[in-house]
Parts: C-alpha cells; structure tokens; sequence
C-alpha cells in the first residue's frame, strides 16, 4: 500500500468540518504544497473574495487539474484525466464513501484483503482508485459505456502498481447492475454506487445550471450564465441521468442485489436526494435485508448520505 502524504505546514482552521476523521482533506486544500506536486495547476490558483488562495469551481478545467493534483500528492495517482464533460467527482467527498465503507468492515473484523465492486465506475474511476490506494483493496469496475472504461483503463496503465488491483468489465445490458458483471462463484465484500441523479437530461441540465448559479453568488457576482452547464460539473449520459432518475435506479439495484445476495456481503449506494431514502429502506426490508445502515456525509454545506445494506 502507498504510503500517503501529509502537510507539514500549519494550515488555516479546518474548512470542510464533517468529513471523516480519516479523511485527508478535513483542512482543506494545501495550494502551494498541490502546484509544486502538480504544476499544471498554478494557473488555475488565485486568491478569492476573502484573500484566500483557491480555484474557479465553476471552471471545469480548474477543477479537472485540482483533482489530478489531489491525486497525485495524496493519493500517488499519476496522469488522471478525464474527456471533456465527463463527471468530475469532488474527491474529498467520494474518499469520505471509502473510508465510511472501511469501517463497515472493521465492525466485522476483515482480515483478508477486501473486494469492492463500483456499479457505473464512469470515465473517472474514482471509488477503485481511491480504495486501490487508501486501503489496498482489490476492485472492479463496471460501466456500460466502452469510452469510459477506455480512459479509466489508460489511468490505470499511467499507474502500473494498480494492475493487478484494479479490473474493468463492460455491462453490455443497461437495465441490469450486477448481471454479466459478477460471475458465477465470484465473491465480493461490497459494492458501492453513485447512481444518476435525475430523470432526464433537461433536469441534468437545470441541475448543473442551478449549481453555477449558486457558486456566483457565494463570489458575490451575478448568475452564470454558460451555454453548455453539462461541462461543468460533467455527465455523459448515464453519469448524470436514466429513466426514472435516482428513484427507479435504486430500486432495480436493490432488487437485484437481493439476487446476488450469496456473492456480496454489503451492498452500499450514494443517495443524493433525502426523499428516497424511506422508500429504499422499506423495499430493503421487504426484500430480506437484515442489516441497514444509513451514513450521513458532510462536505461544507453539502449533505449527502450512503445506504448499505446486507442479505448475511
């Protein structure tokens, strides 16, 4: 396992209260000590409204070279890189997924080498990644959109250490999750999932618009305006959006987990809107589960959560 790097510096008072304790960036971000472990950033890091050093993140390319930064000083992840307008994942909150699901494992005393499965690992490959490194876990990745899985194979290539750690399969069918992904005598210790948020690509798009919107007026500027407010925060397709939104996806994947129940010991997704949760539970009980856990996680003023959920 990669041995993580720390600040020696004296930071400012924590900025991101509510992430994990483990998580690395409880203090924010280290600017100098990202720009010298990534120089492409320094373009992109000027003071803010506060005199603060930071990034436009309303720009996605500031924010694209911020997270190959993060990755390479913390996480020894090299030449990360995404296509234009695929989802660009805060990677404070998405390490806050791992180490959240890490200690799932420590309540049950894991001594072997954990497997994860990422459902819709998308062009960025995150949660493998991370878990790669953090925690030394073996992972699979699946996705339904070949391009994706191209970039996240060459990331891996870029990183050979993760070679034999990290694996790519394609879903050739979209209306299943875990169906020609895990195969016959295979066993996982968990699965994690970022399903798509909205039910069409119309809301996706208010949905980026109105994210921009309220990052002008936390610079005190007026709305933003940009023609195409997908590339921001990213999403190609199924990344931010499928029939039904994240409502019917959670439900096809927990009725399908329930499947698959013998060949995975935790089940776990991101729910991003507080409505579905009552009602994943509810079918989560109804389908057998015997153990649920609601998380809660805060990064800044974001609120999200993670369902996980067992049939063992």
């Amino acid at each position: 396992m990669n041995t993580l790097h720390r600040s020696k510096k004296s930071r400012a008072k924590p900025v991101r209260k509510g992430l994990h304790p483990k998580n690395l960036h409880n203090q924010g971000y280290d600017f100098p000590a990202l720009i010298k472990s990534h120089p492409a950033l320094a373009p992109h890091v000027k003071p803010n409204a506060h005199g603060e050093l930071s990034i436009n993140f309303a720009d996605p390319l500031a924010v694209k070279t911020l997270n190959a930064a993060l990755l390479n000083r913390h996480y020894n992840i090299v030449g990360w890189d995404i296509p234009e307008g695929a989802l660009c994942p805060p990677i404070p909150g998405r390490a806050d997924y791992i180490h959240y699901i890490a200690d799932l494992f420590k309540l049950e005393h894991e001594q072997h080498r954990i497997k994860l499965l990422d459902i819709g690992t998308g062009a960025n490959g995150i949660y493998p990644l991370l878990a790669c490194q953090i925690y030394g876990w073996e992972c699979v990745g699946s996705d339904i959109n070949t391009q994706s899985l191209e970039n996240v194979a060459k990331i891996i290539a870029n990183n050979p250490t993760l070679t034999d750690r990290f694996t790519l399969r394609i879903q050739h069918d979209k209306n299943h999750m875990f169906e020609g992904i895990i195969q016959a005598g295979e066993f996982f210790d968990v699965s994690v999932c970022n399903p798509p948020f909205h039910a069409t690509l119309d809301e996706a798009l208010k949905g980026s618009q109105l994210k921009l919107n309220n990052l002008a007026r936390s610079r005190g500027e007026q709305k933003a305006t940009t023609q195409s407010p997908t590339l921001n925060f990213g999403g190609l397709g199924a990344e931010l959006w499928c029939k039904g939104g994240e409502q019917l996806f959670l439900k096809k994947l927990i009725k399908e987990s329930q499947v698959y129940s013998t060949q995975c010991r935790w089940f776990s997704s991101l729910v991003s809107k507080s409505d579905n949760i009552k009602p994943a539970k509810k079918l989560m009980r109804k389908l057998g589960a015997v153990d649920i856990r609601e998380i809660d996680m805060k990064q800044g003023n974001k609120m999200t959560r993670v369902l996980a959920w067992t049939f063992k």
